[in-house]
């Protein structure tokens, strides 16, 4: 399998995995499904990359950060439970899985599974969205929309899209559901480098909020904030983030 290939099956197979433990736990609380959704996912994945990838690191929100990854031309940036939030409550669908592999400085592959919309975002080929509406939607968290979307939405004269995990609010940019993503307020790396790879792939605007570059496989892998966004509408929110 390529690189792209593997992220694509990667992604959806712990998504299947998920959707599973969701099931087999419908009548447990809350915190023991995302316990056990974080665990299994993150088991998973660690054992397929080490069986098709055993060369390659893995920086993973659920493993322990090995310092070898820093030295390695090759790794692994996953993310194995986007939302648990979401995905510990019944019937939501806004929850993901994050697979992106970094090389030599970039991103060059990545996918965003949407286990319980039954869809999987993967480079290398992503569709363009299709054309928005002339007011940009805005796509923010449904519990803590940041200040900073907000000054974007009242400068663009645009609406709010509440939504829960990063992945499915870059899903719902990509899908055309949304226009605008921005974020300000605490993320790493996991949460958005399977993202902005299938963002970029989708011909999609991706910077951090002062227009400056994404970078991945950071000694410290805090990543606090993105804009991700068509490219029509970059500069115009640039000129809204930049000056935070």
């Amino acid at each position: 399998m390529t690189d792209h290939e593997l992220a694509s099956q990667l992604a959806a197979e712990a998504g299947r995995v998920l959707l599973s433990v969701r099931d087999e736990l419908a009548e447990a609380s809350a915190s023991e499904r995302k316990a056990a959704g974080d665990k299994r996912s993150h088991d998973f994945l660690m054992e397929a990359l080490a069986a098709e990838r055993r060369n390659d690191a893995v920086l993973s929100e659920e493993g322990i950060d090995d310092p070898v990854r820093l030295a390695a031309d090759r790794v692994w940036i996953v993310d194995p439970l986007d939302g648990t939030r979401e995905f510990a409550e019944p019937g939501r669908v806004d929850w993901a899985v994050h697979v992106a592999l970094w090389q030599s400085g970039e991103i060059v592959a990545g996918a965003v599974a949407l286990p319980a919309q039954g869809i999987t975002l993967a480079t290398p080929d992503v569709p363009a969205p299709p054309a928005g509406p002339s007011s940009p939607r805005i796509v923010v968290s449904r519990t803590r929309p940041p200040a900073i979307a907000l000054d974007v939405r009242d400068r663009l004269g645009g609406t709010l899209v509440e939504m829960g995990s990063a992945g499915a609010k870059v899903a719902s940019v990509v899908q055309g559901i949304a226009d605008v993503y921005v974020h300000a307020g605490g993320q790493y790396e996991w949460d958005s480098a399977a993202p902005v790879a299938v963002a970029r792939a989708a011909g999609l605007h991706a910077s951090r909020i002062d227009g400056s570059p994404l970078e991945y496989n950071r000694p410290d892998p805090l990543l606090p904030d993105l804009v991700i966004c068509r490219r029509e509408l970059a500069d115009a929110v640039l000129a809204v983030t930049a000056s935070r």
